[in-house]
């Protein structure tokens, strides 16, 4: 039998690793793409599952206002919906990663009987807006244009943001964007974090592709390949509003370690851990609904002083 001469293994070897470089070039650019354009949730969307479309939908019906904002040249798409407080606060929803406002309509039970207006929007790439998800770093700056639109004279600006959501918000707050309480469910400290988790969850390849996927995002984005100052418990250090944490025990996109952590830093942090809970049932499950209700409700009234 003829040996393969020196040249035919190393040109096939070569070949082999261009290949390979191909692949986890291929395999990066959709990790980075994916993560920027997550699921939207719509109207027709929600329609399709037989849900919620809107505030006027709901089993109590609530009167509402649909309007847009530009904050970076993007359409973002926004509800302000009437509450039942005439004094109590002003409460912006900011949605997580792969939600929207449609995501604020299982929480205003929990908010909009103790506020004044309860204000959910769209962030860039979610819903019905337009743009890309960033990750929870240029949303820090659209959250904080809408917050100065709805902020009121003498009236309370409550933030309940939720996973990706949450970050923002304590982001928003660090930076004195003059909130006065804020709600974090479910929040976590690296960008990381969920990204593997949920890339995990749906059986995606994440081991070779996530880290240089998030470093080539992090450029783009402005906080470089390692996110620096992005970490959410360093950030609550400088908050110097309450915050409540509400955590699933069982979170398994966003650890309860990382909603402990916060809690540890923030200047006047608190805890509300649902045993069990995981990270998409705490509105779906009546028992841990019924546990956010009336943590929620309770900490918006204390802090707006009901």
């Amino acid at each position: 039998m003829q040996t393969p001469d020196l040249s035919s293994v190393l040109g096939f070897a070569l070949l082999l690793a261009i290949g390979l470089a191909v692949y986890l070039c291929v395999l990066i650019g959709f990790t980075a793409w994916r993560l920027t354009r997550p699921p939207r949730r719509t109207y027709a969307s929600a329609v399709a599952r037989g849900m919620p479309g809107d505030p006027s939908e709901l089993d109590r019906a609530r009167a509402f206002e649909a309007w847009d904002f530009s904050p970076r040249g993007e359409r973002l798409g926004v509800w302000t919906i009437a509450g039942d407080e005439p004094g109590g606060p002003v409460c912006v929803m900011a949605p997580g990663w792969g939600d929207g406002r449609i995501g604020a309509l299982a929480r205003l039970e929990a908010v909009a009987p103790v506020c004044a207006r309860v204000v959910a929007f769209d962030s860039a790439g979610h819903g019905e807006s337009g743009g890309i998800c960033s990750l929870g770093t240029r949303e820090v700056g659209d959250l904080v244009a809408l917050l100065e639109r709805v902020r009121e004279d003498g009236r309370a600006l409550v933030v309940y943001g939720w996973s990706l959501g949450a970050g923002v918000a304590i982001a928003a707050a660090a930076g004195g964007a003059g909130i006065d309480a804020i709600v974090a469910e479910a929040p976590y400290r690296s960008a990381a974090t969920p990204a593997r988790n949920v890339m995990r969850g749906a059986g995606l390849p994440w081991r070779a592709n996530l880290a240089p996927g998030l470093a080539l995002l992090g450029v783009r984005f402005g906080v470089g390949a390692r996110w620096r100052g992005f970490d959410r418990a360093v950030l609550a250090e400088r908050v110097a509003c309450p915050v409540l944490v509400v955590h699933g025990g069982d979170d398994e996109v966003c650890p309860v370690g990382d909603g402990r952590e916060i809690v540890r830093r923030a200047t006047s942090g608190e805890m509300c851990e649902i045993a069990g809970g995981r990270h998409n049932d705490l509105w779906t499950d009546e028992d841990n609904r019924a546990v956010c209700v009336e943590t929620v409700r309770g900490f918006v009234e204390r802090v707006s002083g009901l």
